[in-house]
């Protein structure tokens, strides 16, 4: 049996980062650092790991140091995974 969802219905899942854009120099698209704070396992020293996003930016609204969030959706390209939420 089949159900069908209206577009309002779709639940939209992935995981959400927030992060800080570094680059909007390519059109439609903008690079997220994204930076967590962990222990280490062995030593309980706590140090910052920072990871580079590529994301979609349908508009070009977002500027190099405006803070993001992206979510995980489909691949739109090979690199780009992720799409700007606020």
């Amino acid at each position: 049996m089949k159900t069908t969802k209206t577009k309002k219905e779709i639940v939209e899942k992935g995981k959400i980062l927030k992060g800080v854009v570094v680059s909007d120099k390519m059109d439609k698209t903008i690079v997220v650092a994204v930076s967590r704070f962990i222990k280490h396992p062995k030593y309980g020293k706590f140090y910052s790991v920072t990871k580079k996003y590529k994301a979609h930016d349908e508009e070009n609204k977002y500027k190099t140091g405006d803070k993001v969030e992206i979510m995980e959706t489909r691949p739109i390209s090979k690199d780009k995974k992720f799409k700007v939420v606020k």
